[in-house]
């Protein structure tokens, strides 16, 4: 874009990244109204149905009642999972330590497939449903302008300067339905997770109400008998659960609900926006969240401690790249080809409990394992030589020693300067006082 803000007047095509929610919704009225334009809109599929299977039905007939030119479903679960989600867990994904990214992960492929319409239909316009305090805003716009830089983006949320009380009357006046549920929280799922924005969530010092959440479980009404699960990695990716090697989504999908039912994957964070503003999220990532886990605790243990340190460092840059929308960056590749070579020693079997809210890693198998009971054991049978350490010891301590050896001679120096001037300080006022004679 050559300014900012909208280039003309009227387009004659605009192509809408269309939820079926209150804000796209109330999106196709108002781009005709203010644009003059034939408005088309797409919808991604990224495993969101858990609820209702019949849901991408009720989105397409929606556009059309609204006035949609014609409507693009697209079924993407199969390239989300397999481009977008396992790097994201071969990554131990977890933004600053607690998210898994499940929205953002979603939105570079939103934006990718939305280009390759608009260049089939010859649109050279795309709006989309982000405002301009969040994080998909960006995520959408660097890509589309990254792969498709003729192509102008159009925020209307920006544009019509409308609050949520204001949209709902908007829709009310034009006609437009609005499920219930739409009428409280800012609704965002695929297939690796939910979040839930606004109405009493913008308010960080309130419990989130139990009505925030759709998938999971309370844990306190969960189960009382915990589940045990095994979970299969080969270089890093998910390929069977419970000894069963089932396709990708699948897997996903049976961890989901199986997580579902033990509570498992509830975030309430206080998130650091990539524009700079303090907000709380509340997420449902049971996969992830299981999933993650898992990756982390097998990758740990066919790692060296050295590898271990660095990854971390590599996997908290790859995800806030990702979480800041930056997924065409140069350093993601970067990045990747050291997380790929890593997890090529990633595979095994890890063992979880799931009880209550909480999934906990109960052990780990893996041929690359770099555990050693011989050289581990307390028993006397040990192959591990411990008169090494009368060696060792002196010379992995030996720089400390001598640090802290020099910071207590610093420390001395100071205090003996310290005390001659307040020596020299005293004998200043008995003089002037004259209770010595000059």
């Amino acid at each position: 874009m050559s300014k900012l803000g909208p280039n003309k007047e009227e387009y004659e095509k605009i192509l809408l990244m269309f939820s079926g929610g209150l804000d796209t919704s109330c999106m196709i009225k108002w781009l005709q109204e203010n644009y003059k334009s034939k408005i088309y809109t797409f919808t991604a599929d990224l495993g969101q149905e858990f609820a209702d299977p019949s849901r991408f039905d009720e989105i397409e007939e929606k556009a059309a009642n609204l006035g949609a030119v014609k409507h693009f479903t697209i079924d993407l679960k199969d390239k989300f999972v397999n481009e977008f989600v396992f790097p994201t867990i071969k990554a131990n994904g977890l933004y600053q330590g607690i998210y898994p990214l499940s929205t953002a992960i979603g939105r570079p492929l939103i934006a990718i497939e939305a280009i390759k319409i608009a260049k089939q239909e010859k649109i050279q316009t795309i709006a989309h449903g982000c405002t301009g305090k969040g994080n998909d805003q960006i995520r959408f716009n660097v890509t589309i302008r990254a792969y498709a830089p003729d192509i102008e983006i159009l925020q209307p949320l920006i544009e019509w300067d409308m609050g949520r009380d204001e949209e709902i009357k908007y829709a009310q006046y034009h006609g437009i339905p609005i499920k219930k549920e739409n009428k409280k929280y800012s609704i965002d799922e695929n297939l690796f997770g939910r979040s839930a924005e606004c109405d009493i969530l913008e308010h960080p010092e309130i419990e989130p109400p139990e009505d925030c959440n759709a998938w999971t479980t309370s844990p306190e009404n969960a189960p009382d008998t915990p589940e045990y699960i095994q979970i299969d990695f080969e270089k890093g990716v998910p390929v069977s659960l419970n000894g069963v090697t089932i396709n990708s989504v699948e897997l996903i999908r049976n961890l989901h609900n199986i997580g579902c039912k033990h509570g498992i994957g509830r975030v309430n964070h206080m998130e650091d926006r990539a524009i700079g503003l303090k907000s709380r999220e509340v997420y449902e990532v049971p996969a992830a969240s299981i999933l993650i886990k898992a990756h982390k605790d097998l990758e740990k243990f066919v790692c060296t401690k050295h590898e271990n340190s660095f990854k971390t460092i590599v996997d908290q840059r790859w995800t806030e790249l990702i979480y800041e929308g930056l997924w065409v960056d140069p350093l993601r590749d970067a990045l990747e080809s050291f997380i790929n070579v890593v997890n090529q020693k990633v595979t095994g079997n890890v063992k979880l409990k799931l009880y209550k809210g909480s999934a906990t890693v109960v052990s780990r198998e893996s041929p690359y394992g770099l555990y050693d009971l011989n050289l581990a054991t307390y028993d006397t049978n040990s192959n591990f030589n411990q008169k090494y350490s009368y060696g060792f010891i002196p010379l992995w301590g030996l720089q400390s020693e001598i640090g802290f050896q020099v910071k207590n001679t610093i420390n001395s120096i100071e205090k003996l300067k310290k005390n001659s001037q307040a020596t020299k300080l005293n004998y200043e006022y008995i003089r002037k006082n004259k209770f010595v004679k000059k």
